[in-house]
């Protein structure tokens, strides 16, 4: 029975008169013999931004030893348990004028050229970002031509189709989730409201339950178990959007210390880890069943002043008011990368053919400054993780002079299959890309 069902496939069915649409997990009958690609073409690559905001502590971020028998600093050792699976590189520089603090560096990184000012805080990119340059490459390929996905539920996120035109990140995560699987449950309002009763009593997989019983006749037993596996894990999905959103975290604000000038309304306090935790699930289902191949997850953005558990204060008002060694701002980065490895993790456990969802995506980790203290774009933080891109993993690479930053997005939009000889503008301008961490083919 292999090789006779497209990866198109999907599970179709109806609530409430409303069209559910569910995408199907890689299953060996899409494959061809040797479960290597796909019966209608090879296993698609993907590409997934993953940018917080403010930064790190240099001194804590960058590790004393470099190659493959690195030791992981302090600030990256939450993501030892997937050390193999992404490189570190460091000694890269931002070549734009550093004009809007942190705003130039990932204007510089993604786009390659400068940004353009309206007023003293009113910017926009003057090029399109990679993202988007990629997803114009291979969007039509996918219902979705690419997705923007916030973890803060402030996010706004810095994917531009050009000068004034942002992607906004989708926050509300039962928003996503019912975008991604067309699912018909609304509340009235602006906020549609994820209520547990209604969700168990309709869930999206009612809907679609004689559609997969019909499906799984045709399937063998690892199929069948695979679906049954997928659906479980949507259904466990809809059970914790309606626990996060019944029972929210503590919304509490906390104090700012005493500092003049500085407003003192700090906003909600979100579960950063848990919303990570929902949302890596969504990306790898969105990713899985091929939904699209470019996604930008924006976990909080330049300038956040989001307030992580246990923090005195926002998160930038600490990069610059914490005292000392900033042990707070140091808790917080090592939580962020903690939450990168949840979502590196839950991709490597997606089965497909006979690799797995994160040996075909290429992963760029990154954020707006190197220290959030001095705005600096130097020694700019940069990890790249999962196999799609074809880069040498688990080691520490080190540039020694100031190596420009924008070989690293001409080598990912490479990767993806775009034919450029060059990338960015002015000091930015780059024909290079990363030849020294290629894999050898």
């Amino acid at each position: 029975m292999r090789g006779i069902m497209s990866r198109r496939a999907a599970l179709r069915g109806l609530i409430g008169g409303s069209l559910v649409n569910i995408g199907l997990p890689p299953l060996e009958i899409f494959f061809d013999q040797h479960g290597q690609a796909y019966a209608d073409g090879r296993l698609p690559k993907r590409l997934l931004l993953f940018f917080w905001g403010n930064g790190v502590l240099p001194d804590r971020w960058l590790p004393e030893t470099t190659g493959s028998d690195w030791i992981l600093s302090e600030q990256l050792s939450p993501l030892e348990s997937v050390r193999d699976d992404f490189t570190l590189i460091s000694g890269m520089e931002v070549k734009i004028p550093n004009r809007l603090t942190h705003i130039s560096g990932p204007a510089g990184l993604f786009s390659g050229a400068d940004i353009k000012m309206y007023g003293p805080e009113d910017y926009t990119f003057t090029q399109p970002t990679f993202d988007q340059r990629i997803a114009g490459h291979i969007g039509d390929q996918t219902r979705f031509r690419s997705l923007e996905v916030g973890v803060s539920p402030f996010v706004k996120g810095l994917s531009y189709n050009g000068p004034d035109s942002v992607n906004p990140p989708e926050s509300n995560l039962t928003n996503l989730f019912n975008r991604l699987f067309g699912s018909s449950f609304r509340a009235p309002g602006d906020e549609p409201i994820f209520d547990p009763k209604l969700a168990l009593r309709r869930s999206v997989l009612d809907g679609v339950m004689e559609d997969s019983r019909r499906l799984k006749r045709r399937l063998g037993q690892v199929d069948q178990q695979r679906v049954d596996q997928h659906l479980q894990s949507i259904r466990e999905l809809e059970r914790n959007l309606a626990s996060l959103e019944a029972d929210p975290p503590n919304l509490a604000a906390c104090q700012r210390p005493s500092v003049p000038s500085v407003s003192t309304d700090m906003g909600a306090r979100p579960a950063m880890s848990e919303r990570t935790s929902v949302l890596a699930d969504l990306i790898g289902m969105a990713l899985a069943c091929d939904q699209t191949r470019v996604l930008s997850a924006w976990y909080t953005d330049p300038f956040s002043d989001v307030l992580f558990p246990t923090a005195d204060a926002g998160h930038h008002q600490l990069t610059h008011d914490e005292p000392g060694d900033q042990p707070q701002v140091n808790d917080i980065v090592k939580g962020i990368m903690g939450d990168l490895g949840q979502l590196i993790q839950k991709l490597k456990e997606i089965p497909e053919g006979d690799t797995n969802l994160l040996d075909n995506t290429v992963i760029l980790a990154t954020t707006d400054v190197s220290y959030g203290r001095s705005h600096a774009i130097n020694e700019y933080p940069m990890i790249l993780a999962g196999g799609g891109g074809d880069y040498r993993l688990g080691i520490h690479h080190r540039y020694e002079f100031a190596e420009n930053a924008s070989n690293v997005t001409l080598s990912l939009m490479r990767s993806m299959g775009m034919p450029l000889s060059s990338f960015g503008e002015d000091d930015a301008y780059t024909e290079r890309g990363l030849p020294e961490l290629e894999r050898e083919s």
